[in-house]
Parts: structure tokens; C-alpha cells; sequence
């Protein structure tokens, strides 16, 4: 399997995550030091949700005529060695069956609440919660997307979500200050969808930002915004309230509530942009394109949704 950044060998038993020799502006794998670094990054970050799966990084050595995992030889690259996850446990496959209940819901927004609880925070990653970090943040997203108006996103949905992101930026400029104040800005997942949970003995979040701090220093209503986002795209509106539910009479946390619709319509987006990312991916075949196109509009749609 591949994602935009990294190739996956899928064993049965083990998963090899070896990233791709990229520079994607947001992340820089262009070196093997650069890629042994992150790839370091990825199992220690992992292991804080998902501590049992990520098991270590393997060197993969060339030995004469051999490319071998480990050994002796002329290192050529590194992989994330990880214990295989059941396909049909993940969230999103269980989504699409309607086999995702609302005590299953309930647990994935307990184990968050811990994380967050839990999730390191001080004055360097509370900064990424000012306006200036979260504007850094908004106009990368409309200024990457330029270029897919007219394929992915219509001029329309592309005015309105700006329009609706900027308006809020400058009204709110107190409640992210209050975020700030409070401590809700933490070390979090990043990347918090339902494909990244995996309903095993006990509940896995795996696969967490690693690449690029900024996008993983949020705040906790940016990441509960994120997995509900998803589940409304999945169309299941009611469990993603459930969750949203369950987070906040949990941690307490009312006031997430505020921020909820802003950073759904700021998740959906840069979703969109992720898969629009794929139509100039040369590894991807025409099919996943096709695939990645279709799901690029409805991210879009959706983010406008919450308009």
C-alpha cells in the first residue's frame, strides 16, 4: 500500500512503513538522516496511543547483491516495524457497516480525554494556538488549494469557506486567547480520523503527525473537531454527536463547543486538500486518482457545510 508520503509492506503478521525521498513543502523526507529521524519520531509519538503495535526501527541494508531487513551491509534506508492491524476492526470500515455503536463512541472519547489530559504542553506548543499560527495555518490550506479550483473545489466553495474563515479568525481573537490561557493547546494526534482507530483488544489510535510539530501542537477542540468531522462524512451525524457529547461531559470542556463548527469546516478542508494532493502524485494509478478526486469534492462539500 502507499500514501502520498510513505510505502507500506503489508506481511500478515508485520507491517514495514518506509517513507518516500519527498519534499512536500510541510514535510521533508529528502534525506536518509532526515527520513531515520522521523522515522524515530513516528514509533516514540505512536506508542503514547497505541504503545503494543509500534515495535521498533528496522535498518535495511544492501549486502552484495541483497537488500535485506537488518544485517550487515551499506544501510539505504529505514522502516517503522509494526505489528499488523485487522482491516475489518478499523473505524472507517465499521462506519461504512453500521457496526460502530454508541459505547464504542464513548470509549474512543474517554481514551481522548485521558490523552489530552495527559498530552504535553508548554509555552512553545501553546503558541501554536495563537491567531497568528492558526492564520499560518488557514491561509496555507486556500493558498495549496489554488491550483485545484475548478477540479476538486468550485470557485464557489472556495470564496465562501475563505470568507467564513477569515470573518471568525477576527471575531473570536479572545476565545483563542482563553484556549491559550487555559491549557487547552497540547501535543495531540494530528491526524485524528476514523481510519486511524482500530477496535482491537482495547482501542488503538495510531498513525499521529510525526513530519511537523504545527500540525500536531493544536487545540483539543481542533482534534475532537477532526474524528466528528469524519464521522459526519462517513454519514453518521448521530454517533458524531454522541462523541462530541461524550468528550465534552467528560473533560468538562463546554467551551469546545464554540470553536466546533470552525475547525470541522478547517479538518474537512484540508482533508480535501490531502486527497486533491493525489491527483499529481506520479506513484498513484489512474483508479486511486479517480477514487481520490470523487473524495476531494465531498470533503469540500462538506466543509461548506459547516458554513
Amino acid at each position: 500500500m502507499q500514501t502520498q508520503m510513505s510505502f507500506l509492506f503489508l506481511t500478515g503478521d508485520y507491517v514495514y512503513k518506509v517513507k518516500k525521498p519527498v519534499d512536500l513543502g510541510y514535510l521533508d523526507y529528502t534525506t536518509l538522516e532526515k527520513r531515520r529521524f522521523f522515522c524515530q519520531q513516528e514509533l516514540k509519538l505512536n506508542r503514547r496511543l497505541c504503545p503494543d503495535i509500534y515495535l521498533e526501527v528496522v535498518p535495511i541494508v544492501q549486502h552484495q547483491d541483497k537488500i535485506l531487513l537488518g544485517g550487515k551491509g551499506e544501510v539505504i534506508e529505514y522502516a517503522v516495524k509494526m505489528r499488523q492491524l485487522p482491516p475489518q476492526r478499523m473505524m472507517n470500515v465499521l462506519l461504512s457497516k453500521n457496526q460502530v455503536s454508541q459505547r464504542m463512541v464513548r470509549q474512543v472519547a474517554q481514551k481522548l480525554v485521558d490523552f489530552h489530559q495527559q498530552a504535553e504542553t508548554n509555552t512553545e506548543i501553546s503558541s501554536y494556538g495563537s491567531l497568528g499560527s492558526i492564520l499560518t495555518n488557514t491561509e496555507e490550506n486556500f493558498t495549496q488549494t489554488q491550483k485545484y479550483i475548478g477540479v476538486s473545489i468550485s470557485s464557489e466553495q472556495y470564496r465562501g469557506i475563505k470568507a467564513y474563515t477569515d470573518s471568525f479568525t477576527v471575531q473570536n481573537i479572545r476565545l483563542f486567547k482563553k484556549r491559550v490561557k487555559e491549557g487547552r493547546i497540547r501535543d495531540c494526534h494530528g491526524d485524528l480520523h476514523s481510519a486511524h482507530i482500530c477496535f482491537i483488544d482495547g482501542i488503538c489510535i495510531y498513525d499521529c503527525i510525526e513530519f511537523n510539530d504545527r500540525f500536531r501542537y493544536c487545540d483539543v477542540a481542533s482534534e475532537i473537531a477532526f474524528l466528528a468531522m469524519d464521522m459526519d462524512y462517513h454519514r453518521h451525524p448521530d454517533l458524531s454527536q454522541h462523541f462530541i457529547d461524550a468528550y465534552v461531559k467528560s473533560s468538562q470542556d463546554e467551551e469546545l463547543l464554540k470553536l466546533l463548527h470552525f475547525y470541522k469546516c478547517y479538518r474537512a478542508y484540508v482533508r480535501g486538500k490531502v486527497e486533491s494532493f493525489k491527483l499529481d502524485d506520479p506513484h498513484i494509478p489512474e483508479g486511486e486518482k479517480t477514487r481520490a478526486l470523487a473524495a476531494a469534492r465531498r470533503y469540500f462539500e462538506l466543509a461548506k457545510s459547516y458554513v
